[in-house]
């Protein structure tokens, strides 16, 4: 007779699964046969405990996004729930950008939870001077928190030109997180040429 442990123990065995599969390779084209094997257990265990392959995404979903979260009662304005996310598992990371890629729901209100609390901590350092004033803070707040989650969705493109094997070793993400900072820190533009001439475009185009 299997135990309550054994249920939970191949419970997580097979969500890890479905976890590494659908952030590889998307879920629409995992099986949840793929899945099972992958974790070692029959196709029906995989029914008795999900359901579906969509309980099984929403699972993975609930699971990743707890982890963002750092856990009930984390606030993200603390960075805790990023600090988890960077220091997550690749699967985990790859998961979560395949999410934010397809558009899941849980994925979508995450996301806008990021943009509100990096918005608030980013008035907070204009407050308190170590942030500059945004003319736009929604945009920057929602522009910041999609730079710095873009490496979780162009992965690839960003191992291959880093020429380094796994993005998600510890020591490459110390080193495009770093670039990152840089670039938030002193800026890429010596002079405001670039600034000046977008807004003489959008000058133009309102005076149309």
């Amino acid at each position: 007779m299997r135990s309550v442990d054994d249920d939970l123990t191949a419970r997580a065995r097979i969500r890890n699964a479905a976890l590494e599969l659908f952030g590889a390779e998307g879920v629409n084209r995992v099986s949840l046969r793929a899945v099972a094997a992958r974790a070692g257990v029959s196709h029906a265990l995989v029914l008795h405990h999900f359901g579906t392959k969509e309980g099984l995404r929403k699972e993975c979903d609930a699971y990743v996004i707890s982890l963002v979260r750092g856990g009930p009662e984390a606030d993200l304005e603390d960075t805790a729930g990023l600090t988890a996310m960077l220091e997550a598992g690749a699967p985990v990371r790859l998961y979560l950008g395949r999410a934010f890629l397809d558009g899941t729901p849980e994925a979508a209100a995450l996301f806008d939870e990021i943009v509100e609390a990096s918005g608030r901590w980013l008035e907070q350092g204009v407050g308190e001077g170590w942030a500059h004033p945004s003319e736009d803070p929604r945009a920057r707040a929602a522009i910041y928190v999609t730079w710095l989650l873009a490496p979780l969705a162009f992965g690839a493109h960003l191992s291959r030109v880093l020429g380094v094997p796994d993005l998600h070793d510890m020591d490459t993400m110390m080193r495009y997180s770093r670039a990152a900072i840089e670039i938030f820190t002193n800026g890429v533009f010596a002079d405001d040429r670039a600034l000046t001439a977008w807004d003489a475009v959008r000058k133009e185009r309102r005076s149309r």
